[in-house]
């Protein structure tokens, strides 16, 4: 069995690795295990911290062992943070972690807690680059509805490749029986690949949210935040991802998108009853 170091002396790894990296914009690291202390006075949260799904776990037990580790997180925010403090929750099951997070921090804005489904939004634009034969910044107004999970809808009815509609470009049967599944279960493949979690394309998703959140895009992206009721008939109080943009540090949803069809109705349904049901 493998002699691991203690909690605090992996955080001073950590540390080390940053500081090896020269970054010009790191002035400090503080390294702590102490929850009041993580949280004191940040302008922004990035809530990695959770248990990876491993092979064959399924959602329900990280909803066992992660809720109980985002109760104790959003009291922390809730205590220590700036008011108006900015988190993405990254560690899975990411939507109702977060609402989990956020009940438990009265103090903050509702709004200012999301989740993370701007990985599905990356895999999604590159599944289409792949099959088209672009790049992804060739892709504009791709959308993500609903959880992070096997039940989300990745959208490209709205979707355009170099000005062209990205459905007059693949096949309907390749959006259903290739393109939903493979952006809904990529998770799950890295993981069956890489016998781990996906790492740095999920902290690269987290960087892009984040930056986009704070410094402002009119690129379509996919948040998950607080709902409200009133955005596309989903029910208040889930987190739940929607096509947004992104201005003075506050996200809009795009508005006016049809979900009549009925493929977009079923995928809507699903994803929302999941969310309920974890809620």
């Amino acid at each position: 069995m493998l002699d691991l170091p203690p909690m605090e002396d992996a955080l001073k790894g950590v540390q080390a690795e940053l500081h090896d990296c020269a970054f010009p914009l790191l002035d400090d690291i503080v390294t702590t295990s102490n929850l009041s202390t993580a949280f004191k006075d940040v302008d922004y949260c990035f809530l990695v911290g959770a248990k990876p799904r491993g092979p064959g776990m399924e959602r329900a037990d990280l909803l066992k062992d992660n809720g109980k580790i985002f109760i104790d997180t959003g009291k922390a925010i809730n205590d220590n943070a700036k008011r108006d403090v900015k988190t993405i929750v990254v560690g899975n099951p990411a939507n109702t972690n977060c609402l989990i997070a956020s009940h438990y921090a009265p103090s903050i804005p509702r709004e200012n807690f999301t989740a993370m489904t701007r990985l599905d939004h990356n895999r999604a634009l590159t599944q289409l680059a792949l099959k088209t034969g672009s790049k992804v910044t060739d892709i504009k107004q791709m959308a993500v509805w609903g959880n992070h999970s096997p039940t989300m809808y990745p959208d490209i009815r709205y979707a355009t490749v170099n000005g062209k509609k990205a459905t007059d470009l693949v096949a309907k049967k390749w959006i259903s029986d290739e393109f939903t599944p493979r952006v809904q279960q990529r998770g799950a493949e890295s993981i069956k690949l890489r016998k781990l979690s996906s790492a740095a394309s999920a902290g690269n998703a987290a960087i892009d949210h984040m930056r986009d959140w704070v410094n402002g895009s009119n690129e379509w992206q996919s948040i998950s935040f607080i709902t409200n009721g009133k955005l596309y008939n989903i029910p208040e109080g889930l987190i739940f991802s929607f096509p947004c943009t992104t201005a003075n540090g506050k996200f809009k949803v795009v508005e006016g998108l049809k979900l009549d069809d009925e493929e977009s109705q079923m995928r809507i349904k699903k994803t929302t009853e999941e969310l309920l049901g974890e809620r």
